[in-house]
């Protein structure tokens, strides 16, 4: 669970990156899931974009991306969501609070 502080922190962090993916017509299915794992244990925080034509509330959608990544979903911001989660891998730079 974050603080505040964190999440605003991170928050802060993902204003200056990019989308790594989008959510589609395709809504959330486990190619997605394999490919948000992928990104986020290469980066530590990620964001994606809920495109329009998905059908889904963003917000739900967060959570259910943050629980089957076991991530932190950090923040929904319009249609872009915001994860975090501390990589295992010990070669990343890993994001200090």
């Amino acid at each position: 669970m974050l603080s505040s502080k964190e999440r605003s922190n991170l928050r802060s962090i993902a204003s200056n990156i990019e989308p790594v993916t989008q959510v589609g017509k395709m809504g959330v299915n486990e190619s997605l899931i394999e490919s948000l794992d992928k990104a986020i244990e290469k980066r530590e925080i990620i964001k994606v974009t809920v495109l329009e034509n998905s059908m889904l509330v963003p917000k739900q959608a967060g959570f259910e991306i943050a629980e089957k990544l076991n991530a932190e979903f950090v923040c929904a911001t319009g249609r872009k969501l915001v994860f975090y989660r501390r990589s295992k891998n010990p070669k990343v730079e890993h994001i200090i609070f």
